[in-house]
């Protein structure tokens, strides 16, 4: 029978299969931060095991970072705390630590792919659910919870009933100023956010194939917004153009092997999918959301729906309404802007920035935003002063912070106070994510920028 991309890489990692149950997978890399983490090497400690393969294992500090004056001690007891127990259990278990100040440091998911650790059929977890990320290698990429942390450490396997298969095909050619953000955005507003539950997804057709890395990983990053288990996508020239020459990528001969396996990961034209869906390019505009998930979204140029309209329940509906201070039939165009968040694991790679300056420049940040602009790691940092994207900002009254999960949740000083509305490029908007009563409107990089140059709710390509 012909397999699908997935059934290829997860076939390939089963150690065991319990009957009717669970299969036992071995897992290739696991990267681990400091909020996950902790209880964990706990549990192993208790058990006096140790960390199977610490070479398979990466540590970074992204959650709880600060996002100005890194160099000094972090003011926040618990993030201190937990940054410092990271910092000691990775020297115990002789493992890879990037921490603060390390020219490595930054988001998980953003340093994992820079620097090599993510490749085309692997197996990738972390504890956190936007590992999904990785997939846009052509790997099987998802989160985990402590106690399965703790599993991986100590055992590199991990169980894991197998997901059934959906498909979501794209094609067309994406419209001025729509991207691989609002690409996803407009999946999730049509399945909802769980419509993928008990899946793990494959995208394909051409306008996926036609997206850069970057993209790809943004797509892949928010396929847990609508339930999936994961999403990836098939590795093409790109996808080995990107990760050849780095630093944890195979070299010489060893480079050939791989490239011999992984151009076999594709899902052949017969393989059968227990779901699927099409798109056409020219349905999606830019995006944005107007309650508290995800899959509240809507074309930035129409108006919030009516309750009957909506699928799911009108007293949720209703409920996130409420909390987001709108009405249904609104026009999204216009709304006020407080803030703006460019960063995350989801858009804070070097070709967000890009994008947030082609709109900016030649123009001045309004007076009523406050904009955090955190690049996803130091490698992104450094392009940013590189490319003149730094003085793009500084000319229009921007100011760039330190690398790091910053606004995206709130685990660290950068919190959006109740009653504010912020434009941002993360990946939730739950009630509360971006701080206590903070109200959260996801969006691309280029519609952020649209709204710090405006104070609102503003479609870019009228700023092209």
């Amino acid at each position: 029978m012909s397999k699908t991309l997935f059934d290829k890489v997860w076939d390939s990692h089963i150690v065991h299969q319990v009957p009717s149950g669970p299969d036992i997978l071995f897992i290739d890399r696991h990267m681990v931060h400091e909020v996950t983490s902790p209880v964990a090497f706990l549990g192993l400690e208790k058990r006096g095991v140790s960390v199977l393969y610490p070479e398979r294992t990466f540590a970074t500090a992204d959650h709880n970072t600060p996002t100005i004056n890194q160099h000094l001690p972090v003011k926040d007891p618990l993030s201190a705390k937990q940054l410092k127990a990271l910092e000691e259990n990775s020297a115990k278990h002789r493992i890879s630590y990037w921490g603060l100040g390390h020219e490595k440091n930054g988001i998980v998911h953003v340093v994992g792919p820079e620097y090599g650790i993510t490749v085309p059929g692997a197996t990738i977890v972390c504890g956190d659910s936007h590992t999904s990320t990785h997939g846009a290698f052509g790997a099987i990429a998802f989160g985990i919870g402590t106690s399965e942390v703790e599993m991986v450490l100590s055992t590199q396997c991990i169980m894991q009933i197998k997901p059934k298969k959906m498909r979501i095909n794209i094609n067309g050619k994406l419209e001025k100023g729509v991207t691989p953000k609002d690409v996803a955005l407009f999946i999730i507003s049509k399945l909802t956010a769980s419509g993928a539950t008990g899946f793990f997804v494959e995208y394909a057709g051409n306008v996926i194939t036609s997206m850069s890395m970057e993209g790809r990983m943004t797509v892949c990053n928010l396929s847990i917004e609508m339930g999936a288990r994961g999403g990836m996508i098939a590795p093409d020239e790109k996808t080995f153009h990107y990760i050849k020459n780095r630093e944890f990528t195979p070299k010489g001969k060893s480079w050939d092997k791989a490239m011999d396996y992984w151009q076999t990961l594709y899902s052949e034209n017969d393989s059968v999918f227990d779901k699927e869906y099409h798109f056409e390019a020219i349905e999606i505009e830019p995006m944005i959301t107007y309650g508290t998930n995800p899959g509240m979204g809507v074309a930035i140029t129409k108006g919030i729906p009516k309750a009957d309209s909506i699928q799911g329940g009108t007293i949720t509906f209703q409920k996130s309404l409420n909390y987001m201070g709108y009405n249904e039939g609104e026009d999204m165009i216009g709304k006020p802007v407080d803030f703006i968040f460019l960063g995350s694991c989801t858009n804070g790679r070097i070709e967000d920035f890009r994008a947030f300056a082609k709109i900016i420049k030649g123009r001045k940040k309004a007076s009523n935003v406050t904009a955090w602009l955190v690049p996803g790691s130091h490698k992104v940092l450094s392009s940013i002063k590189e490319e003149g994207i730094l003085d793009i900002l500084k000319e229009s009254g921007f100011e760039l912070r330190e690398p790091g999960c910053s606004a995206c949740l709130a685990m660290n000083d950068d919190k959006i106070p109740a009653g504010k509305y912020a434009v941002s490029t993360s990946n939730r908007n739950f009630e509360g994510r971006q701080g206590p009563g903070s109200r959260t409107l996801l969006a691309s990089p280029m519609v952020a920028a649209a709204a710090a140059v405006t104070g609102r709710v503003t479609d870019p390509r009228i700023l092209f």
